[in-house]
């Protein structure tokens, strides 16, 4: 009667020794997102982080998120090394509009089977957006679970934190009946609305990564896989003057959504629909799917990634020093008494 074999790690579906020499392969790009104030390299438990010099009042912010089923897309295409740009650009993106620039990142990697080039990819894409965003890619973790993902899929997530003054916080308590509305323009789908897009474009329309997309010189894996911009540079200038009262990140939920967020109570805002085109992606998601366009402005963002709040008599100098920064920005609407938001 033969002896049964002994089980190991690696014969249950993780290799450690393989995880091993892949997260030190990673180590050269966590170490380029290092400034004066990381104290800690790859391997310690906990990120060390001192706290910059020469604030009066220093408050931190936090944020954590995903990249959603963008990821799926990524795996139909087998190009990994955009969403780790998506990620780091949303968690700042979510941050700068309480007013905080960032401090440092951390993310978690979270996979069927660890292959190093797929991970390796990922956390460049992680290590160019922090780096682009001045801040430091503190740590992380990579996890192993083949009785949870597939071989060839991956989830991932970021945690980031960013530092304001306390005088400084954009909350929406300075919001007035009157301030305008300024968009800035999206550079795609960003990182919501996926689900839907991916039924229209694969299911609906009969598309595949490779074929082009209707109206652009690009293909659907092209499109669909448009960095999700970062805000950071275009509006970091701004952000310690007192007429802009209020930033919000239009994530899933579209403008009805998240605007609400940064109004004071009694207050809703008015936002005009022929202020701006809506960029073809959008108009071929909408005919495509046959989809209503109260539901299209529902789940996605129309063309605008982030809308401004600032006061009235500021309004215009504002919107000119953001196309001066080469930004596509437009005065969208306003706020009015009332609650909500309505389109015009």
């Amino acid at each position: 009667m033969s002896e049964e074999r002994g089980l190991d790690y690696r014969s249950a579906g993780v290799d450690l020794e393989q995880a091993e020499r892949t997260k030190e392969g990673l180590r050269a790009l966590v170490d380029s997102t290092r400034d004066e104030h990381t104290l800690s390299g790859l391997g310690l438990f906990g990120g060390l982080y001192e706290v910059p010099p020469g604030h009066r009042a220093p408050v931190l912010v936090s944020s954590a998120d995903g990249v959603g089923t963008k990821l799926k897309v990524a795996f139909r295409t087998g190009r990994h090394d955009t969403v780790g740009q998506d990620l780091v650009n949303h968690c700042v993106n979510d941050i700068l509009v309480q007013g905080a620039r960032p401090l440092f990142f951390l993310d978690y990697l979270a996979t069927g089977r660890l292959e190093s080039s797929v991970a390796e990819a990922v956390v460049r894409g992680v290590a160019l957006a922090c780096r682009e965003n001045q801040c430091a890619l503190l740590g992380g973790e990579t996890a192993e679970m083949p009785d949870f993902y597939a071989a060839d899929e991956y989830d991932l997530a970021g945690f980031i934190v960013g530092i304001v003054e306390r005088d400084r916080i954009l909350d929406g308590s300075r919001v007035q009946e009157g301030d305008r509305l300024v968009a800035l323009g999206a550079s795609g789908l960003h990182t919501n609305g996926y689900t839907l897009a991916r039924r229209i474009v694969f299911d609906r329309m009969g598309l595949d990564v490779e074929d082009p997309f209707p109206g652009e010189d690009a293909t659907v894996g092209d499109v669909l896989l448009r960095v999700h911009r970062t805000y950071l540079s275009a509006l970091l200038p701004d952000l310690g003057l007192d007429g802009l009262h209020a930033l919000a990140h239009i994530t899933g939920g579209g403008m009805g959504g998240n605007l609400p967020r940064v109004l004071p109570e009694g207050l809703g805002a008015v936002v005009e629909l022929a202020s701006w085109e809506v960029p073809n992606l959008f108009r071929v998601l909408g005919s495509g799917g046959a989809v209503a366009p109260e539901e299209m402005r529902r789940v996605f963002n129309m063309g605008v990634g982030l809308v401004a709040v600032v006061d009235e008599g500021e309004c215009g100098s504002f919107v000119e020093r953001l196309l001066e920064r080469g930004e596509e920005a437009w005065v969208l609407g306003e706020v009015v008494e009332g609650s909500g938001v309505r389109f015009a």
